[in-house]
């Protein structure tokens, strides 16, 4: 078992991409993503992780967010203040209901990943954690939801060099841990070190 504080990175030009089993909650990052629904209201898995934990303040800025513009699409992002997490903001990502992977789910799902991380470079964060986004009860594959996150955070960093210093994976069980292991050198390219992350 992965020790939640440890987990493998690789550098991508100065910015190094890790993946870590762990809580998302108590990563001392910039911005955490958290899985969203499209109506921020909040709900099970990640979503109701970073609510209980944040405390009332988050939940207060989806409201007002959600009166102001009805939500946030499928795909998209949204900021808001972190709360009582470590982190400075959260940023509401809403990935697409897996439906066999013929509504676009692919295309949303790199679109939750992308609009997240500009979010992130928008609000001047260097750190990002991220879950597995829609692999919870949204059902999407987790060897196809893993393959479409790296592949999309890897581009997004090769695309902004130097926008960000760390971008992490955090996977909350370790079988999630194992697909996104197998699946890291494959898209990335060589082999992955072991590292510690606070």
């Amino acid at each position: 078992m992965v020790n939640p504080t440890e987990g493998i990175s690789v550098l991508i030009g100065d910015t190094r991409l890790t993946i870590l089993k762990g809580d998302i909650t108590t990563q001392k990052v910039d911005a955490i993503v958290n899985a969203a629904n499209s109506r921020l209201a909040g709900g099970g898995g990640v979503d109701g992780a970073i609510h209980r934990r944040g405390g009332p303040q988050i939940m207060e800025e989806c409201r007002k967010i959600a009166a102001e513009q009805g939500g946030c699409p499928t795909g998209q992002a949204v900021v808001t203040s972190a709360g009582r997490l470590p982190a400075k903001y959260v940023i509401h990502a809403v990935g697409p209901i897996w439906h066999g992977g013929n509504r676009g789910e692919p295309d949303l799902l790199a679109s939750a990943y992308r609009n997240s991380l500009r979010c992130a470079v928008d609000k001047g964060a260097r750190t990002v954690a991220l879950p597995s986004i829609s692999t919870g009860a949204y059902g999407y594959p987790i060897d196809k939801a893993a393959r479409i996150a790296l592949s999309t955070i890897k581009q997004f960093i090769e695309e902004n060099k130097g926008a960000l210093d760390e971008v992490r994976c955090v996977l909350f069980s370790d079988s999630d841990f194992g697909v996104y292991e197998t699946i890291l050198p494959e898209v990335i390219g060589g082999q992955p070190t072991c590292t510690s992350a606070s």
